[in-house]
């Protein structure tokens, strides 16, 4: 791995006296997707919540170590938290538009943050949505309410919404979990198109789709990054038995 987008280095995190993360050291490079995998309590949408300090809301979380976005650390006195959920976005696993009109969902970050008004935010709504696939399906229909979407198109509104913010990191946490295969499809070909442009990092259960998706996976077991390397190798030449267990199904 060349270079980085982000980077944790010893990285511990607690929720008050429960340790869920344990010196994690890695390295997302740019224009790549890491998979995130491991059985459930596993700590790896900790570790991804803690990119973009998701886990500051939560009483008595706290950290040691450094997550790095561009060289910097993101838990430095003086990080401008709400600049950083700007540059990291972040996409959950289960869809959740605003109870607002399609143009409005999208438009709602550049609105408030980059102050746009006008064509120059229906140029941000239309390059966004077309960046999450989905403008030709919509186009039409941009004032209608988001909530009448499908679910799969609902995901990909919240991609949209969070492309918006022109992120330079995007966090997927199981993004696909609740969808058919079809609208799962169309989620991974659209992670596989956007990163030519930014780093992601997506958690995945599904193994299957972590090797169809990423280039590098990382495997979480209690707390502690096990083994992390491209996914081609990771899944078929392991290095540490526990990751061979689990990407045989012998537990998880």
């Amino acid at each position: 791995m060349t270079g980085s987008a982000v980077a944790a280095r010893d990285f511990s995190f607690w929720y008050g006296k429960n340790q869920a993360l344990h010196g994690v050291n890695i390295t997302v490079p740019p224009r790549s997707i890491m998979a995130l995998i491991g059985p459930s309590g596993c700590g790896k949408s900790t570790f991804l919540r803690s990119i973009n300090r998701m886990n500051d809301t939560i009483p008595g979380a706290r950290h040691e170590g450094s997550v790095l976005l561009g060289g910097k650390d993101v838990y430095a006195p003086g990080m401008d938290v709400v600049r950083l959920r700007h540059r990291v976005g972040m996409v959950f696993q289960r869809w959740n538009p605003f109870p607002k009109s399609i143009y409005d969902n999208v438009a709602y970050g550049p609105r408030i943050n980059l102050r746009l008004r006008g064509r120059e935010l229906d140029d941000v709504v239309e390059r966004s949505l077309r960046r999450a696939a989905l403008w030709d399906e919509v186009k039409d229909r941009l004032s209608e309410t988001a909530l009448g979407l499908s679910g799969g198109q609902q995901q990909r509104l919240c991609i949209a919404r969070a492309l918006a913010n022109q992120p330079d990191v995007l966090l997927l946490d199981e993004p696909a979990s609740a969808l058919d295969p079809g609208a799962t499809q169309k989620i991974e070909q659209l992670l596989f198109e956007l990163k030519s442009e930014l780093a992601i990092v997506i958690v995945t259960h599904n193994l299957q789709q972590a090797g169809r998706v990423s280039d590098y996976t990382a495997f979480f077991y209690l707390g502690h990054l096990v083994e992390c390397d491209a996914t081609g190798t990771l899944f078929t030449n392991p290095r540490e038995a526990r990751t061979e267990a689990y990407i045989t199904g012998r537990f998880g």
